[in-house]
C-alpha cells in the first residue's frame, strides 16, 4: 500500500505541474517586440511608401508616422512570424473642419508576403468620418500566423505584412488636403494552439530568390533580403512550441497511470501456506 500511495502522490503531483503549465502555455503573451516607452511604442519611420515596392519598413512596437495628401495611397511593411497575432492599430488625424465638404470613408488593408489580402478576424476596419470629425481610428486583428498551411488555404505565413491605408470614399472637392496618420502593430504569441506540422523553406519575404543567392550575399558579407526583413529577434524555425509540453506532460502521467496499474493488478505472488512442491 505504501507503493500505491507513493504512485498516487507522485501522478497527483505530475497533474498539478500539468495544470500550471496549461494556462501559462495558453495565455496570449505579448512578443518580446511590443515596444518600451510611455505610450508603449518606439519611433519608427516618420514617411509611407506610395506603393508596395516604396512600403515604409517598422517593426511590432514602433510607431510609424506620415504625413500626405487626402486621396494617396499609403504603404508600410512589417514582419510576422510564426505563431504571432498580430493587431494594427491606425489613427488618422483629418484636416480642419472648416476646409472640409463632407463625410469620408477611411479603410486601412493588410497584404502578406504574396500581396494577398488578409482578412481581419475582428476590429473596425473601414470607418466613415462625419465632416466635424477630427481624428479617425482603425483597427485590424489579423489571424495568428501558422508555420505552413496549404496552397489553397489563404492562411497567414512568415514573412512580410503590408499595410495599406486611404480614403475610399469623400467629397472631389476634398482631395489634395493635408491630414497625418499614425500606425503601430502590436502582437500576442498565440503558441501551440495554431501550430501546424512542417514549415517555409524561407519566410514569405519579397525579393528573396534563391538559395545560390543566399549563399553568394553570405559569402560577399552582406544580409540577406530575408535577413533584412527579420523581425528584432530573427525568423524562427517553426518546429519549436507548448504542444512539447503537452505531449511530455501527458507521457509522464500517462506512465505513471500503467505503473500505478500494474501495481494494484500483479497480486501478492505464492500464498506462505502453499508448500513450494505443489
Amino acid at each position: 500500500m505504501r507503493t500505491v500511495r507513493t504512485l498516487a502522490t507522485a501522478a497527483l503531483a505530475g497533474a498539478a505541474l500539468l495544470g500550471l503549465a496549461a494556462p501559462a502555455a495558453l495565455a496570449e503573451s505579448p512578443s518580446p517586440s511590443t515596444g518600451s516607452g510611455k505610450d508603449g511604442s518606439t519611433a519608427g519611420p516618420t514617411e509611407a511608401g506610395t506603393t508596395f515596392r516604396t512600403a515604409a519598413r517598422f517593426l511590432p512596437g514602433q510607431e510609424a508616422t506620415a504625413q500626405a495628401a487626402t486621396g494617396d495611397y499609403l504603404y508600410w511593411v512589417f514582419p510576422a512570424d510564426t505563431g504571432q497575432r498580430p493587431t494594427v492599430h491606425a489613427t488618422v488625424t483629418l484636416p480642419d473642419a472648416a476646409l472640409r465638404h463632407g463625410p469620408a470613408t477611411w479603410r486601412v488593408d493588410v497584404y502578406d508576403g504574396l500581396r494577398r489580402r488578409q482578412p481581419c478576424m475582428y476590429g473596425t476596419q473601414s470607418r466613415a468620418a462625419g465632416k466635424e470629425t477630427a481624428t479617425v481610428q482603425l483597427t485590424c486583428v489579423l489571424r495568428p500566423v501558422r508555420a505552413s498551411a496549404d496552397t489553397w488555404s489563404n492562411d497567414p505565413l512568415p514573412g512580410s505584412y503590408y499595410v495599406r491605408l486611404t480614403a475610399t470614399s469623400l467629397p472631389d472637392e476634398d482631395l489634395g488636403q493635408p491630414f497625418t496618420a499614425r500606425l503601430g502593430v502590436s502582437t500576442v504569441d498565440k503558441g501551440g494552439a495554431y501550430a501546424t506540422d512542417g514549415s517555409l523553406a524561407a519566410p514569405l519575404v519579397p525579393g528573396a530568390t534563391t538559395a545560390d543567392r543566399a549563399e553568394a550575399d553570405e559569402e560577399a558579407g552582406r544580409p540577406s533580403i530575408v535577413e533584412a526583413a527579420a523581425p528584432e529577434d530573427g525568423w524562427s524555425s517553426g518546429w519549436w512550441s507548448d504542444r512539447w509540453l503537452w505531449t511530455a506532460a501527458g507521457g509522464i502521467l500517462a506512465a505513471l497511470a500503467g505503473i500505478g496499474g500494474y501495481v494494484l493488478t500483479r497480486g501478492g505472488g505464492r500464498p506462505s501456506r502453499v508448500p513450494p512442491a505443489v
